[in-house]
């Protein structure tokens, strides 16, 4: 494929994915929000406590992992079957849709719909996978690192302005008529136009179609694989691990902010967006030079031990010294960066080429069951403590560091071309 095909596929899935991205970040200032009695936001009825809103919130946050977990990999093998680009254009329709349903359900306070709307955000989710897939695609390995960190820049794009506009759009300070749905209507149509630019400006770049019968045992069959995979049975407990770990500190840090340090849902927003800014700089600055020139394995080693040690250092800072929260954000975006770029290029050096979209949808499965599981403890732990979700957070990443050391052997591996 040529190289400015190339360019313009890559520009291409680096707004798909920033836009997947916004609608994740929007929710981050909202959240907290729904279950707090006095936000004007409060969607939990009035019989209800603080801490059946924590076990609610883990909950809902879990049902997008739990729909993902079932019908992404489903969703990877349609890619491999019948080609990257219709199963996009199915993912951001239903994603579209799972956007004006939420927003919806927070006008008229229906929990069912909220429920309902996360979950099938998730069944529909399948944009991150083959995104994946593509860029693997179209780059030579070692391009690879470098244009998976593109993604990660567009990730963090959507974590600068999802946040502060989940905040912003929220807020009548900004919007006279705005309330709680308002961002996720916008995000809606952001969506529908990605539809149309995917409908005519994305060509298909799959190179050989597998001829597969298409199983929805694969959820099942997926966690199998990827820890009886060879190479990738070697990388799955630690991305397991990390991914639960993390989601555990994205689901409930928010909450933390307002309770503890008396954050609004408008400065969670802006600080979760400083943090989407030290990820754009740490892919930009930091990835980017690294690509090609350091192996992969080690820098995954060492930024797993930094990110967990991140999570854990918030839950040392006293209420009264709230100024030091803002200290972490450059470190732990900088590791988080690159794990994310790293891991993904790690995965397909591997793994056999032949099924990329699939060995994506299996990375996919565990990083969704890693997210379902502790999205839920976490709203039990935080019963006990608010803080508990984010300290085992970073305790499982640790484990993740030390595991991963142990179990990756990089002298049985060389580069699939």
């Amino acid at each position: 494929m040529p190289k400015t095909n190339n360019f313009r596929i890559i520009s291409l899935v680096f707004f798909i994915t920033f836009i997947d991205m916004l609608g994740i970040g929007i929710i981050i200032p909202i959240y907290p929000a729904l279950i707090t009695p006095s936000s004007r936001f409060s969607i939990i009825p009035m019989s209800w406590s603080i801490t059946d809103g924590f076990i609610f919130i883990g909950w809902l946050s879990s049902l997008f992992s739990i729909g993902q977990l079932i019908f992404a990999p489903v969703l990877g093998q349609l890619a491999d079957k019948y080609g990257r680009k219709p199963v996009m254009i199915f993912s951001v329709i239903g994603t579209t849709i799972s956007f004006i349903c939420f927003g919806f359900g927070l006008s008229i306070k229906f929990l069912s719909l909220l429920i309902f709307a996360r979950f099938f955000a998730g069944a529909t989710s399948g944009n991150l996978s083959v995104v994946y897939a593509i860029i693997a695609d179209v780059s030579s390995p070692n391009s690879r690192a470098k244009n998976f960190g593109l993604v990660g820049m567009a990730f963090g794009l959507g974590f600068i302005l999802g946040p502060f506009l989940g905040g912003a759009l929220s807020s009548s300070n900004f919007i006279s008529w705005a309330n709680a749905a308002t961002p996720f209507y916008f995000v809606a149509l952001l969506s529908f136009i990605n539809i149309f630019l995917i409908i005519f400006y994305l060509p298909e770049t799959i190179q050989v179609k597998i001829k597969q019968r298409i199983t929805l045992m694969k959820p099942l069959n997926n966690i199998i694989k990827a820890f009886k995979l060879e190479g990738l049975r070697d990388i799955s407990p630690a991305v397991f691990l990390y991914n639960a770990g993390f989601a555990s500190f994205t689901t409930f840090f928010g909450i933390i902010l307002i309770n503890e340090f008396s954050f609004t849902s408008v400065q969670v927003g802006n600080y979760f967006a400083y943090m989407g800014i030290m990820i754009v700089l740490s892919q930009g600055l930091v990835v980017r030079r690294l690509s090609g020139k350091v192996k992969d394995y080690n820098v995954l080693r060492f930024c797993y031990i930094g990110c967990g040690l991140c999570l854990i250092c918030y839950t040392l800072i006293p209420v009264n010294h709230s100024y030091l929260i803002y200290f972490i954000p450059p470190f732990l975006a900088t590791m988080q960066g690159m794990i994310m770029a790293f891991t993904s290029s790690i995965v397909t050096r591997v793994t056999p080429i032949e099924i990329r979209a699939e060995i994506m949808g299996i990375t996919t499965s565990i990083r969704a069951l890693a997210m379902t599981v502790p999205g839920v403890l976490s709203g039990y732990l935080a019963v006990i403590h608010q803080e508990f979700p984010i300290l085992i957070g970073g305790i499982c990443i640790l484990v993740a560091a030390l595991i991963f050391w142990l179990l990756f052997k990089p002298q049985r591996f060389i580069d699939n071309i």
